[in-house]
């Protein structure tokens, strides 16, 4: 049976940052060729058109699915390179902006959206020190029930396809992972957060179905980055 959705056949998504450099000798080439399912191109701070399009162009001669993850509306670039838009929508914002604001405002300014290429992501924000988390408000002093009931709320409610558990920066409770994987049916889990060798990546990635990877793109390069692509196959 062929997947609706392209992210039902993934493992793993490398997320780029445009605002961080990389590792000495690394190139996007590089990163392209871990064998990573999908990139997505996005960060919290520091984001510009500019900066995003840089790295879309050098990923773009490469096999690998490019999406961008636009942190507002006004990064958002028109790039034929990329597969589509993975939108973010935080279900624990402190502020309605970053749960329906930022998107009505995108739909305003830009009359030919290209609706086909576009999906959100129902963000569950954990870590209370992440820049994302400062920057959307969230309430993270969640538990296992809390998340799981996020999770369903954003599936069955509101129909979303993807819901991610983001503990950016560290590695998150496995107990929570494990209950928003049990609360959703149909829909995608991703989790991103703290992923830094094949034993971590490995230990999310029994419970979602997707694990992200981003920081260690930039802070260790290549290798550690392949090192969770297998976890993520073996999982």
């Amino acid at each position: 049976m062929t997947a609706e959705t392209p992210w039902e056949e993934w493992d793993h998504i490398l997320k780029i940052d445009p605002d961080k450099e990389l590792p000495d000798g690394i190139t996007y080439g590089d990163l392209c060729a871990t064998g990573t399912d999908a990139i997505e191109v996005g960060g919290t701070m520091g984001i510009t058109e500019e900066n995003m399009e840089a790295v879309v162009d050098a990923c773009a001669e490469h096999d690998v699915p490019l999406y961008q993850e636009p942190s507002s509306p006004d990064v958002v670039i028109d790039n034929r390179a990329l597969e589509g838009y993975l939108i973010p929508t935080v279900f624990n914002a402190g502020s309605p902006f970053w749960i329906t604001g930022a998107h009505k405002e995108w739909v305003r300014i830009d009359n030919g959206l290209d609706w086909d290429r576009t999906a959100t992501e129902a963000y569950i924000v954990m870590n209370p020190d992440a820049d994302v988390a400062t920057y959307t408000e969230a309430d993270c002093d969640l538990d296992a029930d809390d998340v799981a009931a996020y999770a369903e709320v954003a599936e069955r409610m509101f129909g979303q396809e993807i819901v991610y558990v983001e503990y950016s920066g560290m590695l998150g409770d496995e107990d929570i992972v494990d209950a928003a994987s049990g609360a959703v049916d149909d829909a995608t889990l991703f989790y991103g957060g703290g992923i830094h060798d094949y034993d971590s990546a490995y230990s999310m990635a029994q419970y979602a179905d997707v694990i992200v990877v981003g920081d260690l793109a930039h802070d260790e390069g290549v290798d550690a980055v392949r090192e969770t692509v297998e976890a993520a196959n073996d999982a």
